[in-house]
């Protein structure tokens, strides 16, 4: 199926030829693109201490950061952002235009980060070190992009791979949608995975030397320490079993100032809340950070409120009270077939 969010290319194609390879500048991706959020609410999402957000300002070849959340905002007439992350966990809209992004995994999925700008407005040159969609809001932007110069209007996009230098500055006042995704890095899941191994109990064993000779080197760490501490990292083994409910767990691990808020709607769809995260491999499940053991015959509504963000609430009959868990922690609500 052709996208006109991928300027009438394939997902296939659009992955094979520009996905983490070269940029792709698409005019009208979104015709009559409907902001999904205004600027009042932007700025009360920026008071929040729930909420990531930071100002940038450009004094000169100088911007200067200064991170929310903010008590009092004042935008300045020129060459100055804000910047708002993880909007889509706040805004239904956003999330939406989030899940427009679907056709790549949502365990890659990050978060949608909304600037507004005033004319001059920018972060400076710089790169990311992970894949980006930006989508144009009210107003336009200037982006330069090795080389190259595009001029974004209302609708149009830009992707860029990860690495690539770019630079955006208002031309106007106006509204970027960063769509981000998520790339860790091998250090970061070694040691998370590491920090998960110690969760479940690594070998232990305190180092003893009852026949310990008087050292003639005091500096020299000694061979039977040596071969202690070899012996104890050799017992450490893992599964590949092991490293897919790390996964799991890790990649739906909500971030530290994520709050999830019941809801008392009522319905006959199971929807997943927007700070929800759902993932799965073969017949193990993971939800916000656990371990879901889902029976035989609920793995298939399972998979398809995974993927679909919602199910009707009777095929999850089988699993009422781990239901009803979901909705009094807010990781899930009811609600109509039309929303």
């Amino acid at each position: 199926m052709k996208f006109p969010l991928l300027g009438g290319l394939t997902p296939r194609i659009f992955l094979s030829r520009h996905w983490q390879k070269r940029p792709l500048f698409v005019r009208d991706a979104l015709p009559r693109f409907a902001a999904p959020v205004a600027a009042r609410d932007l700025l009360a999402l920026a008071r929040r201490d729930d909420v990531e957000s930071r100002i940038v300002e450009r004094r000169g070849t100088r911007w200067d950061t200064a991170h929310g959340p903010f008590r009092r905002i004042a935008p300045k007439a020129r060459n100055w952002t804000l910047l708002v992350s993880g909007v889509n966990l706040h805004v239904a809209a956003a999330d939406a235009l989030l899940r427009r992004f679907s056709f790549l995994p949502q365990a890659r999925l990050d978060d949608v980060m909304v600037s507004y700008a005033t004319p001059g407005g920018g972060v400076g040159p710089h790169r990311d070190s992970y894949d980006v969609f930006l989508l144009q809001g009210a107003g336009t932007r200037r982006w330069r992009v090795r080389g190259r110069e595009y001029v974004a209007r209302s609708g149009d996009l830009l992707y860029l791979p990860p690495g690539l230098r770019h630079d955006g500055v208002a031309l106007e006042p106006c509204f970027t949608y960063s769509i981000g995704f998520r790339a860790p890095r091998g250090a970061e899941l070694g040691a998370a995975f590491l920090d998960w191994l110690h969760s479940r109990g690594l070998p232990d064993g305190r180092y003893r030397d009852p026949s310990a000779a008087p050292a003639r080197r005091p500096a020299l760490i000694p061979p039977r320490m040596v071969q202690f501490a070899a012996a104890m990292l050799g017992r450490i083994t893992w599964s590949r079993n092991d490293v897919v409910n790390f996964l799991g767990e890790y990649l739906t691990q909500p971030k530290p100032h994520i709050v999830f808020r019941p809801s008392g709607a009522r319905g006959t769809r199971l929807r997943l809340d927007s700070r929800s995260q759902l993932l799965y491999c073969g017949a193990r499940f993971f939800l916000n950070g656990d371990a879901v053991p889902v029976p035989g015959r609920a793995r298939g509504a399972m998979r398809e409120l995974a993927d679909r963000r919602e199910v009707d609430a009777g095929r999850l009959a089988a699993l009422a009270s781990l239901v009803g868990e979901w909705r009094r922690a807010g990781y899930a609500h009811l609600g109509s077939r039309n929303g």
